[in-house]
């Protein structure tokens, strides 16, 4: 049910969105512009999951560490397990795609086929995986900007709120606007991951070990044994390479039609590229016998070992510290497509389903923005405080969907469903494995905080579908009204002194009703009575034909003695409209409305909050020409 407040709505879609183009309907060529092609999506969707693989690999190595020497042997086979997972994932999600072109991924899934409360638990495992990857993908560049420049430590915070607001400005432009904008910098880092891959597998071993010199080791001694548990942990670690891999089933409607198309083409090359870098990185480690220091990173050793401590060891890590601030694009493009729905559904205020120009859902925008600011500058610009709460969400987000495709084959029964499903179902038990392990080791880093909020989140989608129900059920939508019927109307006009705008604003009243009363209210000071009565004769000498109504008021208050006496007229006149029209001036130009005295505000929040009178305000424009 889509309750209908004051916006343009369509049976079963959201208020602002158009039919799937896939559906047959090609869209306009004006909103087709503002439309993502496959090359845009990779650019505004995948900059989270790009970015992941200058920290993916390193959680790895980090965790084998542990174990020493012996246990950074084993990177390569637990990337290359990661990676298996990648693949299943894209399988997944382009399937996702084909069968949700309407967006939603694991949300729109769980929906259909494992119920609604089970879809309100991907959406806001979603939700809260979008909103944490803007502020950790922002701390992450900021800090590897202060560790090139030291001396900006201290301005990190308003640095990260810099970057998020030129963030949010693009996108407010249009989701392919930020394409655009963020294009060059994904074709420079992909570039150059893969010009470090290749020029490294030709190397006998590292051309330069610059950037790790004279920093303490973080490897362990072998106390650690290279057990089941150790590389479980380090599979779940590596695993935050593959957030934002949803992102594009969740914005599916954000590009051109033929829609589901272009982004099966998108999550392809999304995964493949990013197969690739993680792969080749990890060959690399084992290559140049690499270790995890402190203060440095392992991508920044193996552009060292690579390239040389030259030109282009700084490039790539140039490259690499842009696109970790951009990263957040991804949720920019994913997020407010997600609360549309939700919207649509119910669950979140119908707002977000509206759309701005250039197709942007401008409320979702601003408000993941405000609140990856709040987190911002709650965590001080600190990317280890975030870390501890990223990627739980995305991976309970994955295996509801994995679970939901299982079911999905199992209702459809296509040719080789079986193999399909089994892959899903792998895929939920890999993914499902990992959430468990990344919450119970991070649990008490601050992973108990997503634990709390996700049903939080999730009692607040229902309180809001509770409201709208309530809401649909007083105004009977779904039944046949009774038939309309004309009333006799009353219109009353608050006025303060003889004026043109009270001329038009009777003249309206008249228009309006069958019967105008004009109120004023009247205080006992000298100076006010003398105002009434000076309104009082200019009214018999004006003769309107309007009786003109004085409403004594103890006080200077001018909302409640209005309030209350059209509340009285309501009781008295009960088969009668009353209407409240309130006259009030609009000046030429902006500065200028802080001059007025907000009266017509003050009479209609207490007329609104008082009685259940029809209120009007009417608008006499002053222009430069008026006489």
């Amino acid at each position: 049910m889509s309750i209908d407040m004051g916006k343009p709505s369509t049976a079963g879609r959201a208020p602002g969105t158009e039919e799937p183009p896939d559906a047959g309907v090609r869209a306009p060529a004006a909103e087709d512009r503002h439309r993502l092609t496959a090359l845009q999506g990779l650019a505004a969707l995948s900059l989270d999951a790009m970015a992941s693989v200058a920290y993916g690999p390193e959680s790895i190595v980090l965790v084998l560490a542990a174990a020493g020497a012996y246990g950074l042997g084993f990177t390569l086979p637990v990337t290359l397990a990661i990676a298996a997972l990648l693949a299943v994932l894209v399988a997944s999600y382009r399937q996702v795609i084909a069968a949700f072109p309407d967006g939603g991924g694991s949300y729109a899934v769980a929906k259909r086929h494992l119920g609604r409360r089970t879809s309100l638990v991907a959406a806001a495992s979603l939700i809260l995986d979008y909103v944490l990857n803007v502020a950790v993908s922002v701390t992450a560049g900021v800090a590897a900007l202060t560790s090139a420049f030291p001396e900006l430590y201290g301005e990190r915070v308003w640095i990260c709120l810099g970057i998020l607001v030129l963030v949010t400005a693009v996108n407010l432009r249009g989701v392919v606007e930020s394409a655009k904008a963020f294009l060059v910098p994904t074709a420079v880092f992909v570039g150059s991951i893969l010009a470090m891959v290749a020029v490294g597998l030709f190397r006998d071993g590292p051309v330069s070990t610059a950037s790790a010199a004279g920093h303490a080791s973080a490897l362990g001694e072998g106390a650690t044994t290279v057990g089941a548990l150790l590389l479980l942990k380090a599979f779940a670690a590596g695993c935050s390479a593959l957030t934002g891999v949803e992102a594009v089933a969740n914005a599916v409607p954000s590009f051109r039609a033929p829609a589901a198309r272009r982004a099966q083409r998108t999550e392809v090359a999304l995964g493949a590229l990013l197969g690739v870098m993680l792969i080749g990185l990890s060959i690399l480690i084992g290559r140049f016998h690499l270790q995890p220091v402190e203060g440095v990173t392992v991508l920044a050793q193996l552009a060292d070992a690579s390239f040389g401590h030259n030109a282009a060891f700084y490039v790539v890590q140039f490259a690499t510290m842009v696109l970790l601030a951009l990263a957040a694009n991804t949720s920019f493009g994913g997020l407010p497509v997600l609360m549309s729905l939700l919207a649509r559904d119910n669950h979140l205020p119908h707002v977000f389903a509206l759309k701005a120009d250039r197709q942007v859902h401008r409320h979702g925008v601003v408000w993941l923005a405000l609140v990856s600011a709040l987190l911002l500058v709650f965590s001080g610009g600190d990317t280890n405080t975030l870390v501890p709460l990223f990627a739980i969400g995305v991976f309970i987000g994955f295996t509801i969907c994995q679970v939901g495709m299982v079911r999905h084959w199992y209702g459809e029964r296509p040719r080789g469903w079986r193999a399909k499903a089994a892959l899903n179902g792998f895929g939920a038990l890999l993914t499902g494995v990992s959430a468990v392990v990344v919450t119970a080791t991070k649990f008490t880093e601050g992973a108990w905080l997503i634990v709390l909020a996700l049903p939080l989140l999730v009692l607040g989608f229902e309180k809001i579908h509770r409201a709208y129900t309530e809401i649909g059920d007083r105004l009977e939508l779904g039944r046949i009204p009774q038939a309309p019927h004309r009333s006799r109307s009353l219109v009353v006009v608050p006025v303060s002194g003889l004026s043109r705008l009270t001329s038009q604003a009777l003249t309206a009243a008249r228009s309006l009703g069958d019967e105008v009363l004009a109120v004023t209210v009247t205080h006992p000071s000298p100076e006010d009575r003398a105002a009434a009565e000076a309104l009082r004769r200019d009214w018999e000498l004006w003769k309107p034909g309007i009786e003109l109504i004085e409403l004594a008021s103890d006080t200077r208050a001018l909302g409640r003695p209005l309030s209350a006496y059209v509340r009285k007229l309501a009781q008295t006149h009960r088969d009668t409209q009353v209407t409240v029209l309130i006259p009030e001036t609009e000046p030429a130009r902006l500065w200028q409305r802080l001059l007025q005295n907000q009266r017509g505000s003050v009479v209609a929040h207490a007329v609104r909050r008082d009685t259940d009178a029809v209120i009007c305000r009417l608008r006499f424009r002053v222009t430069a020409d008026a006489r």
